[in-house]
């Protein structure tokens, strides 16, 4: 990219991003194809904060060739809570990403939608087991703890034997359940090496 591109994009960014702020949806909308990513990122984002993104808007973006507007478009979702332009898109896929800043984004958004979406859960539940990546572990278990549904126990209990840091997001993750497997889980957590997982522990055996 030359620097003549780069300055171009990034002016085409600012306009996107001021717009958003200026009640006028005409300019990010014309850019939501720009060839440039962070213009497309930008461009979405201000349609979300004028109230004009559309469902359209969020499924191109979610396919988008580059993993930081597929990240943005998950964002959005995961604010929206799957509700309005987002209550009829598909994010479930983007757990299967190539990417797994992408992944880790889609877990998120997936804890955030309500209702749950179809199949999220199941996938999630092997995502905390399988995922090679921590964060991406770490995510499908908060995930999970935030949907609360009974499917996804297992593979929070799994998270509280991973890592640390996974373990100290299982460990919250168990809030929503009762019953002895998790009583057992949170007692071996109050003895666990690592402070944060025993204080998460203590904070939830306190209640």
């Amino acid at each position: 990219m030359t620097e003549r591109t780069l300055l171009d994009a990034q002016r085409r960014r600012r306009q996107a991003a001021i717009a958003g702020h200026l009640g006028d949806p005409t300019v990010p909308r014309a850019l939501v194809e720009d060839p440039d990513a962070s213009v497309r990122s930008a461009a979405i984002g201000a349609l979300q904060r004028l109230d004009a993104l559309e469902a359209t808007d969020l499924t191109r973006a979610l396919a988008d060739p580059d993993p930081g507007v597929r990240r943005r478009a998950l964002e959005l979702v995961a604010t929206l809570r799957g509700q309005g332009p987002a209550a009829a898109v598909a994010t479930v896929p983007l757990l299967d990403d190539e990417d797994d800043t992408v992944v880790e984004v889609a877990a998120w958004a997936a804890g955030e939608r309500d209702p749950v979406e179809a199949g999220a859960v199941a996938r999630l539940a092997v995502l905390a087991r399988e995922a090679g990546d921590a964060l991406v572990r770490e995510a499908a278990v908060a995930a999970l703890g935030s949907i609360g549904d009974p499917a996804g126990l297992p593979a929070i209990l799994a998270g509280t034997r991973d890592k640390a840091t996974v373990r100290r997001r299982a460990v919250i993750a168990l809030a929503p359940f009762d019953g002895p497997e998790v009583d057992a889980a949170l007692e071996a957590a109050l003895s666990d090496r690592d402070w944060q997982v025993r204080q998460s522990a203590e904070d939830l055996t306190e209640h």
